[in-house]
């Protein structure tokens, strides 16, 4: 059963995506489509792949919020009784204890790719400390800092646009940890890697851990397999990433900027049953979708999004059951 506070998002979803603007709604379609092209072959630069997250991600955090997913991850299935969001909750515990905070009030965390800001919420509720992150995303940081300011938490949650490609805008050895979910590695070419392994290292306190869950291949994904790669093709746009590292590139990076890899480890347990369960959902939108559209209420550019997502959903569930990829793969790694 969903509670007030998921129908209250799910119907401003509804009412931000009926109010974007025509040029916002036409970006985000592009984007996709350039997304498409990058994984048939065109070649891009950095600047124009971080515009097409930009673009993709203004309409499509709207999207997701009406159908349970405004945190935009996808958890492991810790466990089965339970739902998406209950998963979620599961896994930021989880994460929060493997940073191993040794003072949690007195704690500053920063959360690279913060989104909307609700993890960063949850680890500052857990812990009793501060929290802050950056996000691409100018729409989600705004809704992000005044979802603090509803919590009353605006002294302790501080959200900020940044670009993952930039220096970060922090003092150094300013955190007592770092994380994030779903939402660094996927957007980095190999060779872009260690200058933001060096970025996080440089704002970490000595002796304080980054830890995520993060879309990674897994060693069994094999470039010269047709049948990987197709699969590759179709999934990779619907993440919304520009880009599928190996782990021990993440890694080796981490390393050379000096840090110590405690753990890298597939995800506690699979996404995909949960991935399954969102397909169904997006699967009835689309029905209700299809009937407003025929009396014109809808209009039809909602339909093909979904559309797009529905089948880039399945091609990631075959990914992730042939265990080629995995949505949380786990990294843990301590600045010495």
């Amino acid at each position: 059963m969903w509670d007030s506070y998921r129908l209250k998002t799910a119907a401003t979803g509804v009412k931000r995506l009926a109010t974007l603007s025509a040029e916002d709604k036409q970006a985000c379609l592009d984007a996709y489509r350039f997304f498409q092209r990058m994984q048939a072959g065109e070649q891009t630069d950095t600047a124009q792949e971080t515009k097409a997250v930009a673009d993709y991600y203004k309409v499509l955090n709207n999207m997701l919020s009406v159908f349970d997913l405004e945190k935009l991850y996808i958890p492991p299935m810790l466990d089965d009784s339970k739902g998406l969001y209950d998963n979620q909750i599961l896994t930021e515990k989880a994460l929060l204890a493997e940073l191993d905070l040794p003072h949690p009030s007195s704690s500053h965390l920063l959360d690279m790719g913060c989104g909307r800001g609700r993890i960063a919420h949850h680890l500052a509720t857990l812990t009793g400390g501060q929290v802050s992150g950056y996000n691409i995303d100018p729409d989600q940081v705004d809704n992000g800092n005044d979802w603090a300011a509803r919590c009353d938490m605006s002294d302790r949650l501080h959200f900020k646009v940044g670009d993952h490609h930039e220096p970060l805008d922090y003092e150094s050895e300013s955190f007592d940890g770092c994380f994030s979910f779903q939402a660094v590695w996927p957007f980095f070419k190999k060779e872009e890697l260690d200058l933001h392994a060096r970025e996080m290292y440089r704002v970490l306190k000595f002796g304080a851990r980054y830890a995520c869950s993060e879309y990674l291949l897994t060693p069994f994904f094999d470039w010269s397999n047709e049948e990987h790669v197709a699969l590759h093709r179709l999934y990779l746009p619907t993440l919304a990433a520009t880009q599928s590292m190996y782990p021990a590139d993440v890694c080796a990076a981490l390393e050379r900027a000096g840090f110590h890899v405690i753990v890298s480890a597939p995800s506690k347990s699979e996404a995909w049953p949960l991935c399954e369960q969102k397909r169904d959902l997006i699967l009835h939108g689309r029905r209700v979708v299809r009937a407003l559209e025929k009396i014109k209420v809808a209009p039809g550019w909602v339909e093909e999004s979904l559309d797009l997502l529905q089948r880039g959903g399945e091609a990631w569930t075959q990914a992730e059951r042939a265990k080629l990829a995995d949505l949380n793969w786990r990294i843990v790694a301590e600045k010495r």
